[in-house]
């Protein structure tokens, strides 16, 4: 792999999406549709850490009330 000092003065910015997905984008590009900018900007590390720190749960959203409602119905002894 060939380093490439450029890359490392390069700004990006964290999106997230409606599943609660991040993903580092480059802040001299359109946001794509979908994606939202969650304010943080920064270097690629300096944004990596911070998707670090608060994406603790990778599952989409989604699945998380599914599985959320599933347990739900479990206790109640119901089954949808």
């Amino acid at each position: 792999m060939v380093f490439d000092e450029e890359d490392e003065g390069r700004q990006y910015i964290v999106l997230i999406n409606a599943e609660e997905q991040y993903s580092l984008w480059p802040k001299s590009k359109k946001i794509p549709a979908g994606w939202n900018a969650v304010g943080k900007e920064g270097t690629q590390a300096e944004c990596s850490k911070y998707v670090d720190e608060v994406w603790t749960d990778m599952r989409p959203l989604s699945l998380r009330k599914k599985m959320a409602e599933m347990q739900e119905n479990s206790a109640k002894g119901t089954l949808d």
